[in-house]
């Protein structure tokens, strides 16, 4: 797959659905393996399986929004265990999975993909300090 920004979303960012510096904005560690994206239909949280949630994020600290790209501060999820995984997906959080606005879906970084195999042990999430940070909304 590729990264991608659900097209849910950026229905939302136009009609003012997302404020990514307003909103609680997680993340959600995905094993692909239980997973299979599909950027055009799935809007929710609900739409990917529970086993495939490896860990989900507290709400992102420190978000920025300048030039059409998103920054948060860099996320640490403490003794991880669990399935392997390949991606990230970052969602708007309301508490209930149904409503939980799905944002983007993240398998590269930097040309290659994400493969994170958990041994208990803790994993921080740094954002890329490039021209793009997470993710920049592009024409």
């Amino acid at each position: 797959m590729a990264n991608l920004i659900y097209t849910k979303a950026r229905e939302a960012f136009l009609s003012a659905g997302i404020s990514l510096p307003g909103d609680d904005i997680r993340v959600v560690l995905i094993d692909t393996g239980g997973y299979t994206v599909n950027g055009a239909t799935h809007q929710f949280l609900s739409d990917i399986p529970t086993p495939a949630r490896v860990a989900t994020s507290g709400a992102l600290t420190g978000k920025s929004v300048t030039d059409g790209v998103f920054d948060a501060a860099d996320v640490t999820f403490s003794a991880l265990g669990g399935a392997s995984v390949e991606a990230i997906i970052l969602y708007k959080h309301t508490g209930t999975a149904s409503t939980s606005r799905l944002i983007a879906y993240i398998d590269t970084s930097a040309g290659s993909g994400i493969t994170f195999v958990p041994n208990g042990g803790d994993l921080t999430l740094r954002w890329s300090d490039g021209a793009n940070k997470i993710f920049r909304l592009l024409q």
